[in-house]
Order: C-alpha cells, then structure tokens, then sequence
C-alpha cells in the first residue's frame, strides 16, 4: 500500500503540471462536467500516461523505465516507427486501476550528423544516467525530477534546426520529460458517449481541435483499439537568447478499448479491464505523435 501511495504522488505531480500547461485538459473536463458524463476531474479514467525521450548515452528508455520499474510496471511490447526514427515500449501497471505508460525514443544515431551534434551539447552535459541519483522511495524526488531541467535551456537557432529535421527531437529538447499527454478511457463513459465516433462528435461540437493525421480516428488492424487526439495548443516559450517564442505543449488522447472477441458472450456488468484489448498499436501511435508537429497546430476548427 504504501508504494501505491508513493506511486500516485507520482502521478498527481505529473497531472498538476500538466494541467496547468495544458489548457484542454481542465477546459475538456469542465465540458463533459457541464454535460452530465462525470462530476469531477477524478471521475475519468487514465487510460495511459506517454513521455518522448532521446537515444542517448545515459538516457533514452533504458533510463526512464527505471522509475516505474520501481514501482512495478512490466515492460510489455516494442514498437518501430521507421519513418519518424522512433521506438517505443508500454509497460502494464501493478494495478489495473493505474494508467498504462508508454515511453518513446529518438533514435538520435539515425539523425544528420548536424543535428546530432546539436542533441549532443546539451545531453552531454549529464555524466551519468541521472535517474540513478534519485531515491525512487522517494516519491517527492521523482515528482522534481520529472518537471526539472537536464540540461540548459536551448537556444531558438538549435530548436529551429531540430525540428527542420525531427519535430519529435526539438520537442524533447525543450520539454524534457514533461508528460506528453494522459488519455481519457471513453469505453467507461455514459452510453451515447462511450465510443471514439461519439465522443469526438461531442468534443467538436464544442469547438474542440482534433488531430487529423491519418483521420480523425484512428484504428487498430483488429479493430479492436480506436483512439482519437486533441491538437497541441502553444505555448510561450522563452529561449537562452531571452526571446519568447510560442511552440507546441502537450495534448489530450482518447482511447476506446473494445472487448476481445472470446469475451463477447459477458454480460456490460462483468466486463474488466483484462477482458478488453490491451497494448497499444504502431499504426494509431504513429499519427497521433503528429498532434504536437506543425502540419496540426495550424489546422483550424
């Protein structure tokens, strides 16, 4: 129980900061509030919790994965996404009621040798893999570690560099492991609200904005995982040259997780969490790492 409680303050950091930097997430809620489906933030589910590292010596995912390792997460599937060079792993909570986490990597070796200089001068600043400076029986040295800086704030010219090359890469290069975004779980909605198709109509009729990569909906081969995602609002970002420059934040998901086929003959009343589809899918993940990339924070309502 007690690594439980050290876990969710984990988690409630990493949700405190997020609201505040991202304006959605308060502003979604407050809508399905208004609209009858919860009554209150904590009434909806966290489907999964994503954070974007760099392949880097002493970095990357073989150094996150060590916190929630601690808390026993299981490292479960491998992704590739070639075009993006980028991998990924999820990691299945100790508990069901705790949200997945999914953790992806740039592939920095497979960047132009420029732009992996330019990663280079300021993750070379760390000597050693810094997660293993923490107590991770600490919940309060983790929750810093998390929203701290790793290493000096960029430069505009280095950010602009990067994400000619990689959006992905200068995305980490200045929000470090600020949480990329948390997904709201639509299959344990109201009926009329409880599918992807249902509940992005009720997002765009209030003016939210949809990633549209791929379609608005995103769907796994089996069918079986639809997940839809907010665009990435800006925000102010002030650079080591003093000027201020708006550049993407992070977003909300929503994933619907249908049951699995064997289940099917199971009462709504006796449906789990391990009945329903699992992991994740390269396909969907793949266009909805584009809701922080330029092509969507210019798509308008």
């Amino acid at each position: 129980m007690a690594m439980l409680a050290e876990l969710n303050h984990v988690l409630m950091g990493l949700m405190a900061r997020y609201v505040e930097r991202v304006p959605d997430v308060a502003s979604i809620s407050q809508k399905m509030i208004d609209e009858g489906l919860i009554t209150s933030q904590m009434d909806i589910e966290n489907d999964h919790i994503a954070f974007r590292t760099l392949g880097v010596p002493l970095l990357g995912i073989h150094s996150l994965e060590k916190i929630f390792f601690h808390f026993g997460y299981k490292k479960r599937d491998f992704y590739h996404f070639e075009e993006k060079k980028l991998e990924a792993f999820w990691y299945e909570p100790p508990e069901t009621v705790l949200p997945r986490i999914f953790i992806s990597e740039l592939r920095v070796m497979d960047l132009s040798s420029e732009a992996q200089d330019i990663i280079r001068t300021y993750t070379d600043e760390l000597t050693a893999d810094p997660v293993l400076a923490i107590d991770r029986n600490d919940p309060v040295q983790i929750d810093d570690f998390l929203h701290k800086s790793l290493w000096r704030l960029p430069s505009w010219a280095d950010y602009t560099r990067l994400k000619e090359e990689s959006e992905y890469a200068a995305w980490v290069i200045y929000n470090r492991y600020y949480l990329n975004h948390y997904t709201i779980a639509v299959h344990h909605l109201p009926e009329g609200y409880k599918t992807i198709p249902q509940f992005n109509r009720f997002l765009k009729d209030r003016g939210v904005k949809l990633n549209n990569a791929g379609g608005e909906i995103k769907t796994s081969a089996d069918g079986l995982l639809i997940q839809s995602a907010t665009v990435a609002q800006m925000i102010p970002a002030p650079f080591a040259d003093g000027d201020v420059h708006p550049i993407s934040g992070s977003y909300v998901e929503f994933a619907e997780r249908k049951v699995r086929p064997e289940f099917a003959h199971l009462d709504a009343d006796m449906i789990n969490p391990e009945h329903r589809r699992a992991g994740f899918e390269a396909g969907n993940a793949d266009k909805i790492f584009e809701s922080t990339y330029s092509e969507q924070t210019r798509v308008k309502v």
